[in-house]
C-alpha cells in the first residue's frame, strides 16, 4: 500500500511538472507569433518526451544527486513515507503555482520537500553543506548566468545579423480601404526593383526580417532556428527534469529504470497537454515583449546552461534559467515587465517554504499509516 502511494505522488508530481515547465522552451515562439498556441504545445511536448526518453542514457549523475544522498541520511533516503513526502510536498506546491499562472522551479520545490519532511523526520541530522554546495548554489546563480548569457548572446546575434546585412522589413500599414485611393503609387512602389511591399499587421511586420543567408530568406531561416531552438530548449528540460522525479522512484522494487522514465515522461508530457495554458500566457507575453531573433537569443541560453549544468550534475532550474533569459532580453531592448519580473521571483521565494511544509505534512500522515 505504501509503495502504491509513493507510485502515485510521483506521478503526481510528473504531471505537476509538465503542466508548469513543458512549454516554458516554447514560449519565445508563441510570444512573438512565431507559432500558434497549439503548435508551440505540440512541439514542446514531442521534444520534451525525447529529451525525458534519453535522460536514462546521458544525465545518470542527476539520479544520484537528486536522490537526497548527503542532504539527509542513508536510511531516511530508503524511506518509502519519507519519498512519498517529497513528492507530494513538490507536486503540490508545483500545481498550485500552475493554478495561479506563475512558472516555479520543480528543482526547487523538491528541495523545498526535501528540507520539510527531512528536518521533521531526523531532527539535528541534516547536511546543511552539502544543502549550500550541491542545491542551494545553483539555484542562485543560475538566473544570474541566464540574464547576463542572454544580453551577450542576444548583442551578438544583432553584430552577425548587421555583419550578414539583414535588416528589418518596412511596414506599410493600412487603416482603412480609404487609405488605397492613390492606387498608382502603390504600384509604382510594388514594381521598383529594390523595393519589396508587404501588407500584414504590425506586429508581423515589427517581427519580419529581410535579406538572404548563403541564398536563402532571412526570415526562413531565422524561423527555422527559432523552433530548432525551442526545441533543444525543451529537449534540455526534459533530459534535466526526468532524472529528479525518476529517482524518487528507485525503491519500488517492482519497476526498473527503463519503466519508470517511460511512467515519469508519459505523466509530464499529459500535463503539459491538459494544463499549461496560464503558464504559457505568463511567460510569452508578460515577461518582456520579444520579436523572433531575440526569442532565438533567449532560447540559445537557455539550452546551452541547462544542457552543461546537466552534463555536470548540477540540478539547476529551468524554470529560473529560462525567465532568466527572456528577462536578459528585456531589459536589452527596454521592454522588460519588471513588476511581473518581480512577482515571479516571490513565487520563487515561497517555493521553498511552501513545499517545506507540504512535504512535511505529508509525512507526518504517511509515517503514521505506515506505522
Amino acid at each position: 500500500m505504501t509503495l502504491l502511494l509513493l507510485i502515485v505522488a510521483v506521478c503526481f508530481l510528473s504531471f505537476a511538472n509538465g503542466a508548469n515547465d513543458n512549454f516554458k522552451g516554447v514560449a519565445s515562439l508563441y510570444g512573438s507569433d512565431a507559432a500558434t498556441y497549439r503548435t508551440a504545445l505540440f512541439w514542446a511536448t514531442l521534444t520534451t518526451l525525447a529529451g525525458s526518453l534519453c535522460a536514462l542514457y546521458l544525465a545518470q549523475s542527476l539520479l544520484i544527486k537528486f536522490s537526497g544522498k548527503g542532504l539527509v541520511t542513508d536510511a531516511l533516503i530508503q524511506s518509502v513515507p519519507f519519498i512519498t513526502a517529497v513528492a507530494g510536498g513538490a507536486g503540490l506546491t508545483v500545481i498550485l503555482a500552475t493554478r495561479i499562472g506563475f512558472p516555479v522551479s520543480t528543482t526547487h520545490a523538491l528541495l523545498g520537500a526535501m528540507v520539510g519532511s527531512g528536518l521533521l523526520a531526523s531532527w539535528g541530522e541534516m547536511n546543511l553543506t552539502a544543502l549550500q554546495h550541491n542545491f542551494v548554489m545553483p539555484l542562485l546563480l543560475s538566473p544570474l548566468f541566464a540574464v547576463v548569457l542572454a544580453m551577450f548572446v542576444y548583442l551578438a546575434l544583432q553584430r552577425v545579423r548587421q555583419r550578414l546585412g539583414i535588416g528589418e522589413s518596412l511596414c506599410l500599414c493600412v487603416e482603412s480601404e480609404a487609405t488605397l485611393n492613390n492606387e498608382t503609387s502603390i504600384m509604382a512602389m510594388a514594381q521598383h526593383p529594390a523595393t519589396s511591399l508587404t501588407i500584414d499587421t504590425e506586429v508581423a511586420c515589427a517581427n519580419r526580417y529581410s535579406g538572404k543567408v548563403l541564398g536563402i530568406n532571412a526570415q526562413s531561416v531565422v524561423d527555422k532556428l527559432h523552433f530548432l531552438s525551442a526545441g533543444s530548449v525543451c529537449f534540455a528540460r526534459g533530459l534535466n527534469d526526468t532524472p529528479k522525479i525518476a529517482a524518487l522512484l528507485l525503491l519500488a522494487p517492482s519497476l526498473n529504470i527503463h519503466w519508470i522514465i517511460i511512467l515519469v515522461a508519459g505523466m509530464m508530457a499529459l500535463g503539459g497537454l491538459v494544463n499549461a495554458r496560464r503558464v504559457a500566457e505568463t511567460m510569452s507575453h508578460k515577461i518582456t515583449a520579444i520579436s523572433h531573433g531575440q526569442g532565438l537569443a533567449a532560447n540559445l541560453t537557455t539550452a546551452l546552461l541547462v544542457i552543461f549544468a546537466s552534463q555536470f550534475g548540477m540540478p539547476v532550474s529551468t524554470t529560473h534559467v529560462s525567465v532568466g533569459s527572456l528577462f536578459g532580453i528585456g531589459l536589452t531592448n527596454g521592454k522588460a515587465h519588471h513588476r511581473m519580473f518581480a512577482s515571479i521571483v516571490l513565487s520563487w521565494l515561497l517555493t521553498l517554504p511552501c513545499a517545506a511544509l507540504c512535504a512535511a505534512a505529508i509525512y507526518g500522515m504517511t509515517s503514521t499509516f505506515s506505522g
